[in-house]
């Protein structure tokens, strides 16, 4: 079976390698996203995606636009199948049409909840218990396919979006090996998705981390919990904006936004509660442990944070 493998990110690497390590098919390409600029210096950086195929040998096709670029090279490399991970590009039918066993994607969410870009994200932001990957057949449209398998797992109440990022991407590598092997026998059984069921993320912008005080402590840390490590919730103090990487939900009362305490831990109220902040980073300082940050800045209990 010849694949052709359309993915960037680090999401992206774990089933990619675990596809070529078994040996068991042929990848002729893997598809990805063209070189972006990465860090203060803007230095031109190759996709995690990119290196790994490079490592093995794999011919890489990089575009801005697919459905513009790429049909043709796609054409000559002939695939049976093409298998899409974060991807971040919307394929048209004539790509689609390519591979004669159809094109297969592996989706951080259990379908039809959380399709769209941010899945792993929304999962946290809505306190759900567990999540999953989802092997679709990919249609014309954003994430409604027709779905080949799905397994859950857990959510942790300390888990964050990268603890998720690692281990959804290792469960999409024992996915997509599953769907192979039931692809290539030809007994695939594909399940319609309950579109009345379908909810849709969006992109995440640095501006919704902005932490709300006036929300209940719950959907405080949440938040902190589903935009840490990218873009990292965040609030101020006197102006000076600070960067929330761990907390706990608490019982403290007071006003919202008020410090509460600020010895082992920096604990302000909420809407309906209170939050711990247990890891912090200030605008151009290092990321510590609250008890580390409030030796070096004094806070009085009644101060007003946000």
């Amino acid at each position: 079976m010849k694949i052709v493998y359309l993915g960037t990110p680090e999401f992206a690497v774990a089933p990619l390698k675990r596809i070529l390590d078994s040996k068991k098919y042929e990848v002729t390409g893997v598809v990805t996203n063209r070189d972006k600029p990465v860090g203060r210096k803007q230095v031109i950086t190759e996709c995690p995606v990119k290196k790994l195929a490079k490592e093995y040998g794999v011919p890489v096709f990089s575009y801005d636009k697919i459905r513009v670029e790429g049909v043709e090279d796609l054409k000559k490399l002939s695939p049976d199948i093409m298998i899409t991970c974060a991807f971040g590009q919307i394929l048209s039918a004539e790509i689609l049409d390519i591979p004669k066993l159809g094109v297969y994607n592996i989706h951080a969410s259990l379908l039809p909840k959380y399709r769209g870009a941010s899945p792993i994200n929304f999962a946290l932001l809505n306190g759900e218990k567990e999540t999953g990957v989802t092997v679709m057949k990919t249609d014309v449209g954003v994430d409604t396919g027709d779905m080949l398998l799905s397994e859950k797992i857990t959510i942790n109440d300390t888990d964050n979006a990268g603890d998720l990022f690692e281990k959804l991407s290792v469960l999409g590598a024992d996915c997509i090996m599953k769907a192979l092997e039931i692809i290539s026998t030809g007994k695939q059984i594909l399940t319609p998705q309950d579109s009345e069921q379908a909810t849709y993320t969006k992109m995440i912008k640095k501006e919704d981390a902005l932490i709300d005080w006036t929300d209940t402590a719950e959907n405080i840390v949440n938040k902190i919990r589903a935009y840490n490590p990218s873009p990292v919730a965040y609030t101020e103090i006197d102006g000076t904006p600070l960067k929330v990487y761990r907390a706990e939900v608490s019982d403290g009362e007071g006003k919202i936004g008020e410090i509460l305490s600020c010895g082992k831990c920096l604990e302000i109220g909420c809407g309906k509660g209170s939050v711990k902040i247990l890891e912090i980073k200030k605008s151009g300082g290092n990321r510590m442990s609250a008890e580390d940050f409030l030796r070096g800045n004094r806070f009085t209990p009644g101060d007003l944070i946000g």
